[in-house]
């Protein structure tokens, strides 16, 4: 079987460097808001091109602080509409909502799965004071355009940069490109840790100073609390761990464009849509085709032992979790859950298994 992901063989190359780590670790006897998770800070913002990155404990707990920070500081306020794409996964929604805020669903444009700037225009609202761009599958939002509306209407733009570590413009990479982004290490993701992790970047040190009391209960000093905060730390372990992996996040990218850039040239089958090419604007955190058929397709590949999974069956909208949101109808949306489906893809992806994934997709009929 083609695993559709192989975390034990994306980290076999660092296993000796991990072990290293842990016993420096368990040595030093620090494990919260130690050396390691200041050092992965400085070098994570410097990879992004911000002034700013903080640890959190995970992606959602980065874009709940971001929002939650913004409240605080009296740029948002309990209600306000944050513009999201319909077209996500939950966790975008749901740190709108822990934050207080009205999520206000928006399609997406139908070829790069991400928000289409026209349809953002037409959903700003008076109670519209943010727009959260989401990178979804690890290609950027067109951000140009988004930051031109952000401009025009006084609005926030926040980067959801949880699948798009990596991801370039011309006018910077993923967490630089709006007012702040935030980003989860979860395992699976091109940066990703060996458990939860996330982390906040920004170039406003305002809100790089309140985020930073946030995740450790409203407090600067220990035991002398400022604001109402949560816990939400990236623990040393984790950030040793992804300095580790940083290192050669960028060569990891790169197979990760090689193999795409073979499905795109080699998958010839009338009945399957590849994803348009988006050079270093898309990492391919995901290889996401399209198929009408796509259940049966995705059987087919089963049967010839080529894993493969949804990125998402079910629609934000459509989920019991958010019933406030059932009446509302997005046909776009709706029909790329209902035709999408993930290839394999990942640095640990050998020619042969590409082969093999190409074969398959070309032989169903």
């Amino acid at each position: 079987m083609i695993k559709f992901l192989d975390l034990q063989k994306i980290n076999a190359p660092f296993a000796v460097r991990y072990r290293e780590s842990l016993t420096e670790i368990l040595d030093r006897g620090w494990f919260i808001m130690g050396r390691e998770c200041e050092a992965f800070e400085r070098a994570f913002a410097q990879y992004c091109g911000t002034g700013h990155c903080i640890g959190t404990g995970n992606g959602l707990d980065a874009l709940v602080l971001i929002l939650r920070a913004y409240v605080h500081l009296g740029r948002l306020k309990p209600g306000d509409g944050v513009i999201v794409p319909a077209n996500t996964y939950i966790a975008s929604i749901l740190a709108i909502i822990q934050a207080g805020l009205e999520p206000i669903l928006c399609e997406p444009d139908e070829r790069s799965f991400n928000l289409s700037p026209s349809e953002v225009e037409k959903a700003i609202s008076p109670r519209t004071r943010a727009i959260l761009a989401v990178h979804l599958y690890g290609r950027l939002t067109d951000m140009e355009n988004l930051s031109a509306l952000a401009k025009k209407h006084d609005l926030l733009l926040i980067e959801d940069a949880a699948q798009a570590h990596g991801a370039r413009l011309k006018s910077g990479k993923a967490g630089s490109l709006g007012d702040a982004a935030g980003f989860s290490f979860y395992p699976g993701k091109n940066l990703g840790a060996l458990g939860d992790a996330g982390a906040v970047t920004t170039n406003n040190g305002e809100l790089a100073r309140t985020v930073r009391m946030l995740r450790n209960y409203g407090s600067e000093q220990k035991y002398f609390n400022e604001i109402p905060g949560f816990n939400s730390r990236l623990d040393e372990l984790q950030a040793a761990f992804l300095q580790i992996r940083l290192s050669e996040l960028d060569r990891e990218n790169a197979l990760r464009r090689e193999i795409a850039t073979r499905y795109r040239k080699e998958i010839s089958n009338p009945l399957v849509m590849l994803p348009d090419d988006a050079d270093d604007a898309h990492v391919y955190h995901l290889f996401v085709v399209r198929c009408d058929r796509r259940d049966a397709l995705q059987e087919h590949l089963k049967v010839r032992n080529v894993e493969t999974l949804i990125h998402y069956p079910v629609p934000p909208h459509r989920q019991n979790a958010l019933p406030q949101f059932r009446a509302l109808n997005f046909p776009i949306t709706e029909r790329i859950h209902d035709q999408v489906l993930s290839l394999p893809i990942s640095p640990a992806l050998t020619p042969d298994e590409v082969s093999v994934v190409i074969e398959a997709v070309n032989n169903f009929r």
